[in-house]
């Protein structure tokens, strides 16, 4: 386990949550967005490697624990409405969308009392090339989650991959202005591209 920092690459900000704020649209869960060009304790996360001690290019997948709410970054396809014969509540399969756009929203929710979260993240060098070895401070990475449902609530067997993407679209809580963070499945740019920086515990000094 280690804490870290996740800078977008395309404009200098970190990704962020805040334990106080929830979005106003879709799942209601707990906001996620960019902010600020210098690291603050709403952008350190501890990141959870499932299979090793290490993370590894290619065969590790993690979690992003936001470090002050400790909440985890995922999609959320639970999609709750009252049914109007028995007046119960049905969820349909359908992943909530962002605030801004068609995009998939991505928030921070608790792993252990939601059925219909998705928390498991992969990553990938964000350069061409053969990258092997272990994820490094400094390195740039796109991150990829997979969805089991399409856009109609059909399962998918082997399931589709999206990757988390920020740019320069806002959006508004109360009266608070957020930059979007979101996940897609069109073609990797530049606002798909993240570096990660390892922080020291206790000091959250960038290394």
């Amino acid at each position: 386990m280690e804490n870290s920092a996740l800078k977008h690459v395309a404009t200098g900000k970190y990704l962020s949550s805040n334990a106080n704020l929830r979005y106003n649209t879709g799942s209601s869960s707990q906001l996620v967005f960019v902010e600020n060009s210098k690291f603050s304790p709403n952008s350190l996360w501890s990141i959870k490697f499932n299979n090793n001690e290490l993370a590894t290019y290619g065969s590790t997948h993690i979690t992003l624990q936001h470090v002050r709410s400790n909440l985890f970054l995922g999609i959320n396809y639970g999609k709750h409405y009252r049914d109007d014969y028995s007046s119960s509540i049905i969820y349909k399969y359908h992943y909530h969308k962002s605030p801004s756009n068609n995009h998939t929203e991505v928030s921070c929710n608790h792993i252990t009392s939601h059925n219909y979260w998705v928390k498991n993240w992969e990553f990938s060098h964000a350069k061409v090339g053969d990258h092997k070895g272990f994820l490094k401070s400094n390195d740039i990475i796109n991150l990829r989650i997979k969805k089991f449902y399409d856009n109609n609530g059909a399962y998918c067997q082997n399931g589709q991959y999206e990757f988390l993407r920020s740019h320069d679209i806002q959006f508004t809580v109360g009266n608070d202005t957020f930059q979007e963070v979101v996940c897609h499945n069109e073609r990797l740019g530049g606002n798909d591209e993240w570096c990660i920086e390892l922080i020291k515990q206790h000091t959250w000094t960038l290394i």
